[in-house]
Parts: C-alpha cells; structure tokens; sequence
C-alpha cells in the first residue's frame, strides 16, 4: 500500500440507485489507497423493508441514516484517515448534513445517467433490496448538486474502470487525488 501525503479527505459516491455509486467507489477507494464503506450498509432495518415493499423513503427516514454515514467519515478524518462512502444524498439539505459532519472536509462524485440508461442497469442488478419501480422516486427527488463547492459530475455511460478514472482526474485540481 502506498503512502497518502497529502491530508486525509471525505469523499461520498452520490447519485440515484443503478448509478454505479458501489462499484465506483470501490474502484476510486482502490486507486486512492482509501477505506471505502458502502452506505446502504448502514440503513437501519426498517429503512430496508420500506424500499424492499417499494416505498420510498421520507426525510425522517433518511435522517438516522446520514447522521451514522456522517459519523463514520468524523471518525476517519479524527484519525487521518480518509474515507469513501457510498450515498444517494439525493437533496441538497443531505449533502449539508454530511459537509456539517466532516467540517466541510467533504467531496462529492455525482454520478450522472440518463433515465434509460439507469432503468437498464436497475434491471440487471441481483440481490439489491432496491427495486427498479423506486428510481423515478429518486429521480423525483434528486437535486443535482450543480455548482454546490466540492462537487465533481462523472457520466455513467462508460466502464467502471473508465468512470473511476474520470472522477479521480476531476478529483484532483481539488487537491483530493
């Protein structure tokens, strides 16, 4: 493992379900030498089987869950360490949340598709508790974080590889990679 020289930065992966959010953050956690924690790990319970039934989440629901996601970057950061999460933080009151939690020590990778191109993936996908019928709530949702500070936009139409790459070199005139 390579030696990080710069300071420890928190990055989350965000964007609607069937974006890629998992498997580019694992692959930019990967290239940077990062932890990566996917965030829908940390829903609680109920959170779940309400998206499992098709329900979408309110912002009470969401709440609990950004608080523990914020914590778990606070923690990394208090120890030097930087962090990557996985996280939808489909409204920009989120992604304040998450900037107030880390101090404004935070980036995000917004990963941008098309609806067809996010319908398709959504349909591929095996074992997710997220079923295709929710993505036009979170397209609903979705307040694209256009011209908010620390934010990079990546295309989704392209390899996981690719994308990783592409917000790794967007990353780095931010000081981050």
């Amino acid at each position: 493992m390579r030696e990080r020289t710069n300071r420890a930065h928190a990055i989350i992966v965000m964007g609607v379900s069937g974006s890629g959010k998992s498997s580019i953050g694992e692959k930019l956690a990967e290239a940077l030498n990062l932890r990566f924690i996917e965030g829908d790990q940390l829903h609680p319970a109920s959170n779940v089987e309400k998206m499992s039934k098709g329900i979408p989440l309110t912002d009470a629901d969401r709440i609990p869950w950004l608080d523990l996601i914020g914590k778990a970057m606070k923690a990394a950061l208090a120890e030097g360490e930087g962090i990557i999460v996985s996280c939808s933080a489909l409204k920009r009151i989120y992604r304040e949340q998450l900037r107030a939690a880390t101090g404004g020590n935070l980036f995000f990778v917004y990963l941008q598709g098309s609806k067809e191109l996010l319908s398709e993936r959504m349909g591929h996908r095996t074992g997710h508790f997220m079923p295709a019928s929710l993505l036009e709530s979170q397209l609903g949702t979705l307040e694209v974080p256009t011209g908010e500070p620390g934010v990079v936009t990546v295309d989704i139409d392209d390899t996981v590889e690719g994308i990783a790459e592409e917000a790794r070199k967007k990353l780095a005139p931010l000081g981050v990679a």
